[in-house]
């Protein structure tokens, strides 16, 4: 696949992006796109490996190795090479519903376990699943899709975040008539509104949706399902029900002053901001929200980093953001071998905004909140901090995070942030279907299904495996759409 010495002569070079000075200024997307004739010679770097673990989309040590979806990463890559990129999409397509999406916002499982990464650096197969996308896109290759035959079957799709989109999509392909929910006011769900403009324009979700619409599908936003209407009438309606409404449960931290104005959870932080941008048609930020404050952002990860960024852009006059984990290292460690993910550390676009911007990485390891104090207003206006170090559990065997005595301090701030994760489904919409949930409070099904408890009502998500990435969301809804598929049918080609 590629060029067979192509991993020798060339090497890896990804698109440059806007600096950050620059960027910060708008919620713009900041990447951009190498030329064609770069791109290509990025696609001849993918080797002849013989064992292609970049779409193996298996589990190692307990994390995820190559691409979920099991895309023909090779043969695409050669593909790009090739200048092919036509024939690169219809591969594509065979078995990814949403490349727009996942070049833009994954991790690239595919590259951390790219053969070429092994002893160098991986094929940049992410970005040349962009230019793939963007090209069918651009020269009118993406169709709506319209099923030549209808089944007479109904699905409802719970949710429209990408697990839902994906479900919806393949079910309708097949015929059969889907109306997917939303109890926001527009569709998309965590793509929408949980992932901050500059990382995913609202535009590249707008332009999917209406070619889903044009095919047959039916989105009804501003109904939340197991409140305005109930599971039992929708099983009624529909000949199967797909519960796809995520991981929405924020994890809180109960400490003293928990209950002071200034205090959010980091998606409805994300949400207000950016639909106050869609709503002005992105001329008016709702700088209001940080301009001047002294933010603090408990908890890493993606959401995290988005915190970062999006109040950097808001005019924030200062970020720290707190992690209760000791720092990764910069190399993966012996006990973390390719193809296993790797456990090392990454800075990602809002910390290196912080550091353009502040002169230091916002980051504070090992660290977090014991109690937060209120002005007189009720205001956030104080955080205590105590530092934390790894602790063994003598009868279990687990490691947990400990106060560490002598390490107590503590950091002024206008403006919290919690982006401490995630747990399953919400209650009142298991409740309302008689959905059994598991101790994780995740939707329980039996192993390797997405069939439920309930007559005719299966799920997908992160609602199903928890809190997780778009990819496996995307994979999870193909999933489900086959099984339903395959119960309405008796048989499945999906």
């Amino acid at each position: 696949m590629g060029k067979p010495t192509g991993f020798l002569e060339y090497e890896r070079r990804v698109a440059d992006v806007t600096a950050p000075a620059d960027r910060i200024k708008n919620f713009k997307e900041f990447h951009e796109s190498l030329p064609t004739e770069e791109q290509r010679l990025q696609g001849a770097r993918c080797m002849d490996c013989g064992v292609p673990f970049c779409q193996a989309g298996v589990m190692i040590a307990g994390m995820a190795s190559g691409c979920p979806l099991n895309n023909l990463v090779p043969e695409i890559n050669d593909l790009v090479y090739r200048g092919n990129l036509e024939q690169a999409y219809v591969r594509l397509s065979k078995t990814h519903s949403f490349p727009e999406f996942t070049s833009r916002v994954c991790p690239a499982l595919c590259e951390a376990a790219c053969t070429c990464g092994l002893h160098g650096e991986p094929v940049s197969t992410k970005e040349n699943e962009r230019a793939v996308i963007e090209y069918a896109f651009s020269h009118g290759l993406v169709s709506a899709g319209k099923p030549p035959v209808r089944t007479g079957k109904r699905v409802a799709v719970i949710g429209s975040g990408p697990a839902g989109l994906a479900a919806a999509q393949q079910l309708n392909s097949r015929g059969h008539q889907v109306t997917v929910y939303e109890r926001s006011d527009r569709p998309g769900g965590l793509l929408r509104y949980g992932i901050p403009n500059m990382k995913l324009e609202k535009s590249v979700i707008d332009r999917r949706i209406a070619l889903m619409e044009e095919a047959g599908i039916t989105f009804i936003c501003n109904v939340d399902v197991g409140k305005d209407i109930t599971g039992k009438e929708l099983t009624k309606q529909y000949d199967r029900v797909i519960l796809a409404c995520g991981a929405s449960h924020p994890r809180d931290i109960s400490v003293p002053g928990r209950d002071a104005k200034g205090i959010y959870f980091a998606v409805d932080f994300l949400k207000k901001v950016t639909k106050a941008l869609l709503d002005s048609d992105f001329k008016k930020a709702p700088v209001e929200l940080a301009k001047g404050k002294r933010v603090l952002v408990i908890g890493g990860g993606d959401t995290g980093n988005d915190c970062v960024g999006t109040a950097i852009r808001l005019g924030a006059s200062s970020v720290v953001q707190l992690e209760m984990m000791p720092e990764a290292p910069t190399e993966r460690m012996p006990g973390n071998p390719w193809p296993e993910w790797p456990k090392v550390k990454k800075t990602d676009y809002g910390q290196e905004e912080a550091i353009a911007l502040f002169g230091q990485d916002p980051r504070q390891y090992q660290t977090t909140v014991t109690e937060f104090q209120k002005d007189k207003e009720g205001n956030v206006c104080l955080a205590k901090l105590v530092g934390l170090v790894p602790k063994k559990d003598e009868k279990t065997g687990r490691i947990s995070m400990a106060p560490k005595e002598g390490t107590e301090r503590e950091l002024k701030v206008d403006l919290v942030l919690i982006a401490a994760g995630f747990l399953g489904a919400e209650l009142y919409v298991t409740d309302s279907f008689g959905v059994k949930c598991n101790a994780r409070t995740n939707v329980d099904t039996p192993s390797g299904s997405c069939k439920t408890n309930a007559e005719r009502v299966f799920t997908a998500g992160d609602m199903h495996r928890g809190q997780s990435l778009v990819v496996w969301a995307i994979a999870e809804g193909r999933q489900a759409a086959k099984e339903v598929d395959e119960s309405l049918m008796g048989y499945t080609n999906l």
